[in-house]
């Protein structure tokens, strides 16, 4: 019995020793009170936050940076004063606030059975009386004027950007207006696909930040760093590596940001710079008309791609590898069903002039586009493909497309196309060929893009029997 009561209060003295040790060890507190385990690179994330006032994380695709990010917000305030410290977070959009890192922010708090209680944005705390205070909270940038970080005091303030390339320079100077005292700290973190933001300025040398990068060939799926089967599962892999490795190439600009975790070189050619797609894919535009389908009917093994635009919002709607001309038209009749899209803008270069043609006999409202033609203005442009992409190059410079977030293949398919001037000024798009030629895959998916978004004045007529057709 005697024994027994020893062991027990040397574990009592233990337990003591290490709850004291948790302020100054994030990596303890994650493993006693949450049971979470962490691997190498988010141990030195959290360390980072410790030992320094601002730290900076330029990551590859799913290295566990909004599940790191989220656990040492439930450190900090756990480990500090009730009342004396606060988090502020922001991510470009209310999707990335609340659906990544506040749905981990949730789950920290429910698996340490943490004092007060969580929402999607906020962390609430009781004061006695019944009453309770806001410890935490997370808003996106539209939500955040610089104003809404005036009035939160408190010792302890810890900034979290989630996402950060994507947040705009105004909000990084009045956040950084929070961690005035010496014992708040400013943690930045994300994909480095902003190469010309204010992210990338603090992750450069000599910024003052403490910078750590993460490579996927750095994670422990790559590197046999031992870590429980389950984080296995949610790292990212060798395959999506791969997959990624042949459709993209290591020169793409989705590669070098997403696999390799660094900022890619602004390209001097390339037509769509990544952080108008970055941008196209945050922003949330209202649907609208008109509602229209572009259609790149593939070739010699390449896709067949159909891109639907309802105003400013362009989605790939569907990708297969039908060959029969037949069945093609039978699938568009069944788009434009679907959708309720007013013309199908289909390229009929090659086998696109069958579905065309057949399309035509049944009197379904398609229009033919020949995009080696020339252009309509000509002394700009060497064809009416080049001319069409400047256009669509353009609604990515006025802020005026909505991509789907999720659809990466596209958006390396959009970087990844250049232009150039000829000799006498004229610009040109490099074609299916020439991009094929540099070991890339075909950009059906770009070019159904550009015909759905393809202005009417550059169109030409269009079939009257589209005025003909309801589908109800």
């Amino acid at each position: 019995m005697v024994r027994e009561d020893a062991i027990l209060e040397l574990q009592a003295i233990e337990a003591e020793v290490r709850r004291r040790r948790y302020p100054k060890d994030p990596v303890l507190w994650i493993k006693d009170k949450l049971g979470d385990h962490v691997w190498s690179k988010q141990r030195q994330i959290a360390e980072s936050v410790r030992d320094f006032r601002r730290t900076a994380v330029h990551s590859c695709h799913q290295a566990g940076k909004s599940y790191i990010a989220a656990r040492i917000t439930a450190w900090w305030l756990d480990t500090h004063p009730a009342g004396e410290a606060f988090v502020v977070t922001s991510a470009p959009t209310g999707r990335q606030v609340r659906a990544i890192l506040w749905r981990e922010i949730g789950r920290a708090h429910a698996q340490g059975k943490l004092i007060g209680r969580t929402n999607q944005t906020e962390w609430w705390i009781p004061t006695g009386n019944g009453r309770e205070e806001i410890v935490a909270f997370g808003q996106k940038p539209a939500d955040m004027d610089p104003s809404a970080f005036q009035g939160i005091h408190a010792r302890y303030v810890l900034v979290i950007f989630d996402e950060a390339g994507g947040i705009p320079t105004v909000l990084w100077e009045a956040a950084d207006s929070l961690i005035a005292n010496d014992d708040s700290r400013f943690l930045a973190i994300g994909n480095p696909d902003f190469p010309e933001s204010e992210f990338a300025d603090i992750c450069k040398p000599g910024s003052g930040w403490n910078v750590i990068g993460i490579d996927a060939f750095e994670t422990p799926n790559f590197t046999g760093e031992p870590i429980p089967d389950k984080l296995k599962h949610v790292l990212v892999g060798h395959t999506w590596v791969e997959e990624k490795r042949k459709k993209w190439g290591e020169d793409n600009s989705l590669w070098i940001s997403k696999v390799r975790g660094q900022f890619p070189v602004v390209s001097t050619d390339g037509l769509i710079p990544l952080q108008w797609l970055r941008y196209a894919q945050n922003i949330t535009l209202e649907p609208g008309i008109p509602v229209e389908l572009g259609v790149d009917v593939g070739g010699g093994g390449d896709k067949n791609v159909v891109a639907l635009r309802r105003g400013f919002v362009v989605r790939v709607i569907r990708r297969d590898q039908v060959a029969d001309t037949m069945e093609s038209c039978g699938n568009l009749i069944a788009d434009l069903r679907e959708t309720k899209a007013t013309i199908a803008k289909v390229d009929m270069i090659g086998i696109g002039r069958g579905l065309v043609d057949r399309a035509k006999e049944q009197r379904l409202p398609v229009l033919g586009i020949n995009v080696a033609t020339r252009a309509k203005e000509e002394a700009g442009y060497i064809n009416l493909r080049a001319e069409g992409y400047w256009s669509l190059r353009e609604r990515f410079q006025e802020q005026q497309i909505d991509l789907d977030p999720d659809d990466d293949d596209l958006a390396a398919q959009l970087v990844d196309i250049k232009f150039k001037r000829t000799s006498t000024g004229k610009i040109q798009i490099e074609s299916k060929d020439e991009i094929k030629r540099r070991g890339k895959s075909s950009p059906d998916e770009a070019d159904a893009v550009m015909l759905a978004c393809l202005p009417e004045h550059l169109c030409g007529p269009r079939p009257v029997r589209e005025l003909e057709v309801s589908w109800g």
